[in-house]
């Protein structure tokens, strides 16, 4: 009889490796960098599971690398590296690894607007490098965080999350989506908007969608050239939903005020990528979710979807 067998595309802790080897041989790549492409795909050629990241690429040429293929966990609540359509052809469930992330990224999102709002990178900087020689009325000054208005894209449970954060500051809060959310209104007071409406009024725009096709550069020189001169631009989602360039020349021209961002079209994001030059961007390297106890919950909700469909049982939360 064959031993069923998993390949996890990066070191994760002995605890969750300990749960696959109930059910299967494991391998692991235990290097603190992507797994080089050409090995990946022969490593998965006679696996029956994949734990997959972000930066792993599930397409056609990665499933017929395969044999006996039955599942791939992503350890992320998005899926935008994964070709759904390209699994169900090859019969192959996806999973991914959803709620146990909302709270920490939404501290995380918060923490952000908070730290570009009020210049908090920008003036430690400044005291580092010797600048902070007197006081002065206008030394490091930002933008009120409480009381302001705050625009949420993309509210599904982060959104949510963010907007419980927001009200506790007595923000007003206003949000888009594709389909209404009476309770979270009822929770957190927001208000519906259209997505011009909400960049018109928004102190703070925050960005939370998927990265899907109609989402892929959402944000725009239209869209930015509708926000306030003192707003401020946060992206948690995905790079591809900002047009980078776009954004750039919104910076130096003064449309908006500042951004912060978690996340960038190209990751790791290149050191020459102009965003990364200008003192109104607070720039993080796709941290949303990087708490100890997120992570390891993320891997192991992952490796249980893992072990449920090869005990012959259905995923936990499929895709």
């Amino acid at each position: 009889m064959i031993k069923q067998q998993v390949f996890v595309t990066r070191k994760l802790n002995p605890e969750v490796i300990a749960m696959l080897e109930k059910v299967a041989v494991v391998e692991q790549w235990t290097k603190n960098a992507p797994i080089p492409r050409e090995l990946l795909l022969e490593k998965i050629e006679h696996v029956d599971a994949v734990l997959t990241m972000l930066t792993e690429r599930v397409d056609e040429e990665f499933l017929a690398s395969t044999k006996r293929l039955r599942i791939v966990a992503n350890m992320a609540v998005g899926y935008d590296n994964i070709d759904l359509e390209a699994c169900r052809r090859h019969e192959v469930i996806v999973t991914n690894t959803p709620d146990v992330l909302t709270e920490s990224t939404a501290d995380l999102a918060f923490a952000l607007l908070m730290a570009t709002g009020r210049r908090l990178t920008e003036a430690n900087r400044f005291l580092l490098q010797g600048e902070w020689t007197s006081w002065s009325p206008t030394l490091m000054a930002g933008q009120n965080v409480h009381g302001s208005t705050l625009g949420i894209i993309g509210m599904g449970r982060i959104g949510e999350a963010v907007a419980r954060r927001a009200k506790g500051f007595g923000m007003r809060i206003l949000y888009h989506n594709r389909n209404r959310k009476p309770q979270a209104e009822q929770e957190t007071g927001a208000r519906y908007a259209d997505l011009a409406e909400l960049l018109q009024e928004s102190d703070y725009v925050v960005l939370l969608t998927p990265l899907t096709a109609d989402t892929r550069m959402l944000m725009g020189e239209k869209q930015f050239s509708l926000m306030k001169e003192t707003a401020v631009f946060i992206n948690v989602s995905r790079g591809g939903t900002v047009d980078e360039a776009a954004l750039y020349q919104a910076l130096v021209d003064k449309k908006i005020w500042a951004a912060g961002l978690d996340v960038f079209a190209v990751e790791p994001v290149p050191m020459d990528n102009p965003l990364l030059q200008l003192p109104n961007v607070v720039a993080l390297p796709h941290i949303g979710s990087a708490t100890v106890q997120t992570r390891a919950e993320m891997a192991r909700l992952a490796a249980a979807n893992i072990v449920e469909v090869l005990s012959g049982r259905g995923p936990l939360t499929a895709v």
